[in-house]
């Protein structure tokens, strides 16, 4: 399977064409081809690892992972792992009242854990809200992801430190940030690059596109990374855009794959290949996953109300974590040992982060005012003062707390 190149897939008309010309009739048949009216053209896929667990052979990306070992494999196993234990921790603590919501990532790990190997340590990483996965790529400790949601703080670790940014929260607004620091790599003549992660929900927002205006007019090296987890909350993608997603960077002058979103070596492959023409100079990419989120948008979500059992059952057949242990099975990669180990070592993930987030301090009720403005503002001021005494109001006769 091959990749296809948006950007230089027909060649740009002239002031002096005459597609403007045509009659209604064929501008109609345009667009429903556009549209995907033909449901039995696909759109290009690259995959390297089917659903059984066989490897397929891709000659334009098959170079990118050809210096995986079996030692490599193994680490992506156990990364993706990981990374499910931990968030299923992460869930089971929301419902027991110990996190005031949980955004989980279950069933995009494959995406998440390809695309965040494929990164150097000079790389920025943009996140939104559920790159858990790429978090744990980038060395970000578990436990600090989880400050945020069970409300202590603004986000547990220097964004500096790792090369991956404080959670966003705000629709699609990273790709923006994304897009600034990539220009300024550029300027400083560095040769790292910026990925953007966002759902496909994001790509209906207007920043997003602002994002790609800018980093195409200034060949600036990001790739934006879009998983396609199927659901905008319970909006379904083909709602949302009239065209696979991967092809609206054509509009913006540059290229765009979609790629197995449940294929680990595909995401690690086609990312190393975006990230390569980003250092290169080559401009931006847009990458869509196209992968599926098996659980709620968020732990406030009930995806029964919105979609069935059926579509449900379909996605956890192409399960990216069995996908991968049939492959390292069948490859003698892997043995019983290796298995049960990680399982240990997996139950060990989930103690440590239970009691990482009930030992969690309470945060300084008076932090809020902190930082605000760099040399204070009477606003401020005033509000901190009402809020201390609105605290005191809460005094005893006594004078205790």
């Amino acid at each position: 399977m091959t990749v296809e190149s948006t950007a230089a897939r027909t060649p740009r008309r002239s002031a002096g064409n005459k597609a403007g010309t045509t009659g209604t009739k064929r501008t109609t048949s345009t667009t429903k081809k556009a549209a995907g009216a033909d449901k039995s053209a696909e759109p290009a896929l690259v995959q390297l690892l089917t659903p059984e667990g066989k490897r397929v052979k891709n000659a334009e990306f098959d170079t990118y992972v050809a210096d995986i070992t079996a030692e490599d494999l193994r680490g992506l196993y156990r990364d993706m792992v990981l990374t499910r234990r931990f968030d299923a921790e992460a869930t089971a603590l929301q419902r027991q009242g110990e996190l005031g919501l949980w955004a989980s990532l279950l069933g995009q790990e494959a995406a998440q854990i390809g695309s965040g190997r494929a990164l150097r340590d000079d790389d920025y990483v943009f996140p939104t809200y559920r790159e858990h996965g790429v978090a744990w790529c980038r060395g970000v400790d578990p436990t600090n992801l989880l400050g945020m949601f069970r409300g202590v703080n603004n986000g547990g670790w220097d964004p500096n430190g790792n090369n991956f940014h404080l959670y966003t929260i705000v629709i699609g607004s990273q790709t923006l940030h994304a897009t600034g620091y990539a220009m300024g790599i550029t300027k400083d003549g560095a040769d790292s690059a910026v990925i953007a992660y966002f759902g496909d929900g994001a790509s209906s927002q207007g920043d997003v596109a602002e994002a790609f205006t800018f980093s195409a007019v200034y060949n600036a090296p990001v790739v934006f990374f879009c998983q396609n987890n199927q659901w905008a909350i319970s909006e379904p993608t083909e709602k949302q855009s009239r065209v696979p997603l991967y092809q609206r960077a054509q509009g913006f002058g540059f290229p765009g794959v979609r790629v197995d979103g449940n294929d680990v070596l595909a995401n690690l492959a086609v990312t190393k290949w975006a990230l390569e023409r980003a250092r290169a100079g080559e401009g931006p990419t847009l990458v869509e996953a196209f992968t599926y989120r098996m659980g709620a948008h968020t732990t406030s979500d009930d995806p029964t109300r919105y979609r069935g059992d059926e579509e449900r059952l379909a996605w956890e057949a192409k399960d990216p974590i069995l996908r991968l242990r049939r492959y390292l099975e069948a490859a003698n990669h892997a043995d019983e040992g290796f298995f049960a180990e990680l399982e240990t070592e997996s139950e060990a993930l989930g103690k440590r982060v239970r009691e990482a987030v009930r030992a969690m301090p309470d945060p300084d009720h008076f932090a809020i005012f902190e930082n605000v403005y760099a040399d204070g503002h009477a606003l401020v001021d005033e509000e901190r003062a009402q809020f201390a005494a609105y605290q005191d109001s809460f005094a005893d006769e006594d004078g205790g707390k």
